[in-house]
């Protein structure tokens, strides 16, 4: 009888250090922590055709256009990251009639 108490306990433990996991990282995350990784990646060389093979034919590649859009502004110390998904609210005003 004890014996599964302390499994159950055990287990209630773990369970809430793992789901507090998320949330501790959700308030230590800062999107401006990765730019320095980010700023110092490098490129790495072209891929070489071995002797014998064609190279693919690239001339009708997807060319991708210019766009004349202004620079995002940059994201504060506070701001969220672009990759986490927005708070879902209800919008606040009458609501729509059902649909019939």
């Amino acid at each position: 009888m004890l014996k599964g108490l302390r499994n159950v306990v055990m287990l209630g433990m773990a369970g809430l250090a793992l789901c507090g996991c998320r949330s501790i990282h959700h308030f230590t995350q800062s999107c401006n922590k990765d730019t320095d990784r980010y700023m110092q990646a490098t490129t790495v060389p072209a891929i070489k055709v071995p002797a014998g093979v064609d190279p693919p034919e690239t001339r009708s590649a997807l060319q991708i256009p210019v766009v004349n859009e202004p620079a995002a502004p940059t994201p504060g110390p506070k701001d969220p990251c672009l990759d986490a998904p927005p708070k879902f609210t209800e919008p606040k005003g009458p609501r729509p009639p059902p649909a019939v």
